[in-house]
């Protein structure tokens, strides 16, 4: 759903407003909100979404249970108190948790829990250091700081499913395609020691949120059978295809309707990833995303490591960010981008 914003600008993809008008079969009020609105640009629809994508935890039941805990953590509070209590019990080698330093999803996961965005003024400045961002740093670079997880990149951990099985890692934030990976990789005896949970918010469950990714089905503006192409844009949306879809691949539906039907519905390792998708927001709607978010990362990981304080670290992304989003304002400036 990133890749919207960036070909909506480029003219790349017409808008579909008047083809959903016109549909029998797609219906915008069925779909997960964070993930439909991903996909409006300037009050447009450029896409619709074909299959959705937000990060929540996967955890250890045992390990929990053996730490005093019957439950996967709802509260920034309680996941450090579970965090806090795995580590006092854990083998050298073993960690709380695994959050690699090079993936961003994790850290923009939980500044969306918080209000507001990490940009302003029209997704032209950053807005890192607003307290709000800097309450999802912190806590971010807690795992770190306290020795909950390691300091490590993805590429250094061999495979994330048999290090869970072993129980080297209590907790992992990833999305959907990790469930299958799970059931691949993971010794049949450990299947039934894991689950999935909706991440936990910063004041509880009321407060969770996540990132609306996924995929989307677009047209292209110079297509010669955009007739053709919404046909097929309306087949793959239809609930029974989506529903097999899953079946096929894992790839999780958009559709709430598509979440009744039995086989997803029976999933006990989807349901934490339903739950979570009616909260889910759109990241920010901008072509320089994927730039400022791996820019973001980047300096996180020098936090972590504990180069730079939480608010030093804050005034970093917003220099950077402001100076990556300098060309956007010209534009905007001069009228462009509408």
């Amino acid at each position: 759903n990133t890749w919207i914003p960036e070909m909506a600008a480029l003219r790349a993809i017409v808008p579909l407003d008047g083809y959903i008008a016109g549909s029998h079969i797609i219906t915008p009020s069925d779909y997960f909100p964070g993930i439909w609105t991903s996909n409006v640009i300037h009050g447009k629809a450029y896409g619709v979404p074909w299959y959705v994508d937000t990060r929540l935890i996967f955890y250890r039941k045992d390990i929990l249970a053996a730490a005093g805990f019957d439950h996967a953590p709802t509260s920034w509070a309680g996941w450090e108190r579970m965090l806090a209590a795995i580590k006092a019990r854990a083998k050298p080698g073993d960690w709380a948790a695994l959050l690699p330093l090079n993936e961003f999803e994790p850290l923009v996961s939980l500044a969306l829990e918080q209000p507001g965005s990490f940009l302003r003024d029209g997704d032209q400045y950053g807005n890192f250091q607003s307290p709000q961002f800097e309450a999802a740093l912190r806590f971010y670079l807690g795992f770190f700081r306290n020795g909950y997880a390691p300091r490590l990149d993805d590429t250094q951990v061999a495979s994330v499913p048999i290090e869970f099985a072993r129980g080297h890692y209590a907790f992992y934030i990833s999305g959907p395609w990790m469930i299958r990976e799970f059931e691949r990789q993971m010794p049949a005896a450990a299947w039934g020691d894991w689950a999935t949970a909706p991440l936990p918010g910063p004041t509880g469950a009321a407060s969770n949120s996540g990132i609306a990714g996924g995929a989307s089905l677009v047209i292209f503006r110079n297509s010669r059978h955009k007739a053709a192409a919404w046909k097929l844009i309306e087949y793959l949306s239809r609930p029974a295809v989506q529903d097999e879809f899953h079946r096929l691949t894992g790839d999780l539906p958009p559709r709430r309707s598509t979440w009744t039907r039995p086989d997803i519905a029976s999933d006990p390792y989807a349901v934490a990833f339903r739950t979570q998708l009616e909260h889910a927001r759109a990241v920010p709607k901008i072509a320089e995303y994927e730039q400022i978010v791996q820019e973001m990362q980047t300096i996180a990981a020098r936090a972590a490591w504990g180069k730079l304080s939480v608010a030093q670290a804050a005034a970093e992304m917003n220099q950077r960010t402001d100076a990556i989003l300098s060309e956007r304002r010209w534009i905007l400036r001069h009228g462009g981008l509408q």
